[in-house]
């Protein structure tokens, strides 16, 4: 199978090893969401996020990490969505251009 998009999962801001303690591969849908999740992650955003306590400083972060999202150039503008049911946990929703729809997690 050919893929278009192919990366080294990171977890825990660590490479997964798998049984035979190689790398383990993702592919497409799951390379982008990692990419937009480190690019979070390293903006800083998610952390300010946790430490602010005024509602419409939150709604500015907020706003900040959806135009984040909606910077990368593999997303269908428009359809990205952030929630946050917990403090410190971010769900992301978006669609891709290639690959359809993508939800992901960011926590601190």
């Amino acid at each position: 199978m050919s893929y278009i998009y192919q990366d080294i999962l990171i977890e825990n801001g660590d490479v997964k090893l798998d049984a035979g303690r190689n790398p383990v591969l993702i592919q497409d849908r799951a390379v982008i969401a990692q990419d937009i999740k480190h690019a979070i992650i390293e903006s800083g955003l998610a952390v300010a996020l946790i430490g602010e306590k005024s509602r419409d400083g939150r709604a500015d972060l907020k706003k900040q990490i959806e135009l984040l999202v909606e910077e990368e150039t593999r997303m269908v503008p428009g359809t990205v969505t952030l929630e946050e049911p917990t403090l410190g946990q971010i769900w992301i929703f978006a669609t891709t251009r290639e690959f359809g729809d993508l939800q992901f997690e960011v926590t601190n």
